[in-house]
């Protein structure tokens, strides 16, 4: 027996699928820390939070996560309000719970209780239709690693620069 719906729509729909929407980066993350290891986790929002990261709206400025009580909370992730929402609006910077398997919890808990590392939240982005949030376990970066890694991207930029100019003459 044949499959119905076969052909080329529907092996483009699955690619559409199972594609990644990022609706927000932590740009500063990735200069300000040195990461260590990455975890995707769900996130519990309510309607309107949802509504609002489709619009492609909010920030991870200023966030970060931390465990309390064998949970894993993000603290300070902007979602704003939906506009065409009435009255029952969320609030924009309420803690919100990341979904972990047990195992993973512990590995975090074990890992940001060392001194110096701390979990912070790298993207949000919906995948297969639900919110996701990329953590990692991040060390801060001294003043001369950000210096080091600055000098190491202006240089890889000239490389490709010159590399990019080689192939046009």
């Amino acid at each position: 027996m044949a499959k119905s719906g076969g052909g080329k729509n529907s092996s483009k729909s699955d690619a559409d699928e199972n594609a990644i929407k990022i609706v927000a980066r932590n740009r500063r993350a990735r200069f300000e820390y040195e990461l260590l290891d990455k975890v995707e986790a769900g996130i519990v929002l309510t309607g309107t939070e949802v509504k609002s990261l489709r619009n492609g709206k909010a920030s991870l400025e200023e966030s970060y996560a931390g465990i309390s009580s064998d949970e894993v909370w993000l603290y300070g992730c902007d979602i704003p309000e939906y506009l065409q929402a009435n009255r029952m609006n969320h609030k924009p910077k309420r803690p919100r719970k990341l979904l972990l398997h047990r195992s993973e919890i512990d590995k975090l808990l074990a890992k940001a209780s060392e001194r110096g590392l701390t979990i912070v939240p790298l993207m949000v982005y919906f995948k297969k239709g639900m919110a996701k949030v990329e953590i990692s376990i991040a060390r801060g970066r001294k003043l001369h690693d950000k210096r080091e890694a600055l000098k190491t991207k202006d240089a890889k930029r000239d490389i490709d620069r010159a590399v990019r100019g080689r192939g046009r003459d």
